[in-house]
């Protein structure tokens, strides 16, 4: 599947929010380890863990894609990305 450069922006912004929300329910229940297993909390938490490795995933697979579809280096596609998305939308 072909991507485009800004479709591996909006992919980055979403795994990057993901991830936020894994911070952030981290921070409000404590560590995992100290969750009751099984509770709501370590639900929860679980349920956003994975949707952050999901979304990671299929950036980093998407990355590798559009790097080899133009001919670049994974590195210098990533680090591109990385800046584009760091940078508010234009309107």
């Amino acid at each position: 599947m072909a991507h485009t450069f800004d479709e591996l922006v909006a992919k980055h912004r979403a795994a990057d929010a993901a991830h936020e929300k894994v911070l952030e329910l981290r921070d409000t229940y404590g560590p995992p380890a100290l969750q009751q297993p099984g509770g709501a909390q370590s639900e929860t938490y679980e349920t956003a863990l994975r949707a952050w490795r999901d979304l990671a995933r299929d950036e980093l697979t998407a990355v590798n894609e559009y790097a080899r579809d133009e001919g670049r280096q994974r590195s210098e596609v990533e680090a591109e990305v990385e800046r584009a998305a760091a940078w508010p939308e234009e309107a």
